[in-house]
C-alpha cells in the first residue's frame, strides 16, 4: 500500500531509519531537491533541444544519489568530487558553445527554458537550506559543491535551450 501511516504524526524517516520532524532542514533540503527534479522533469518534457533534454535526464539520474546523501546519517557521500568534475566538464563544453552573456536574461523565451530556470531557483533554494544545515549538522562538501554546480548548470542548458525561441 501507498501509505503507512507511519508519518501522522509529523515524523519521516531517514534512508538510515532515524526518525525525525517532517519539517527538519534536512527534510527541507532533500525535499527541494526532489522539487528540482520534478522541475527538471517539466523542462525535460517541454525542450525542444534533443541534445538539452539529454543532458537534463543525465543530471536527473544524479539526484536520487544526492536526496540520499541529506537523507541519510553517517555515510560516505553517493555524490563524489568526481561526479562534480564531471558535471564541469560538461558546463565548460556547454558555455563554450554559447555566445557570450551580455545582459541579464528575463526566463520565458521558451517553456522549456523557463523550466530550467525554475529548477534553476529550486535548486539555489535547496543550496541554501544546505548551508543553513550544515551549520549544525554534518553535510558532505561535495553534496554541497554540486548543488551549486548544478544551479548553473541549469542556467546554461537555459541559455542553450533558449537560442532555438
Amino acid at each position: 500500500m501507498i501509505y503507512t501511516k507511519t508519518g501522522d504524526k509529523g515524523l519521516t524517516s531517514l534512508y538510515t531509519g532515524e526518525r525525525v520532524d517532517k519539517n527538519c532542514l534536512r527534510v527541507q533540503t532533500y525535499g527541494a531537491i526532489d522539487e528540482a527534479d520534478s522541475a527538471l522533469g517539466i523542462a525535460r518534457a517541454f525542450a525542444e533541444v534533443e541534445s538539452v533534454r539529454e543532458k537534463i535526464l543525465a543530471a536527473q539520474k544524479l539526484l536520487p544519489r544526492l536526496m540520499a546523501d541529506f537523507a541519510s546519517l553517517n555515510r560516505e557521500p553517493l555524490i563524489t568530487f568526481d561526479d562534480i568534475k564531471n558535471l564541469e566538464a560538461e558546463m565548460d563544453s556547454l558555455e563554450n558553445s554559447l555566445p557570450p552573456l551580455r545582459e541579464f536574461i528575463i526566463p520565458g523565451n521558451s517553456k522549456g527554458g523557463a523550466f530550467l530556470d525554475l529548477a534553476r531557483t529550486i535548486t539555489r533554494r535547496a543550496e541554501r537550506l544546505a548551508c543553513e544545515l550544515s551549520k549544525a549538522e554534518q553535510v558532505h562538501e561535495s553534496d554541497k559543491i554540486f548543488l551549486n554546480r548544478l544551479s548553473d548548470y541549469c542556467f546554461l542548458l537555459m541559455r542553450r535551450e533558449d537560442l532555438n525561441a
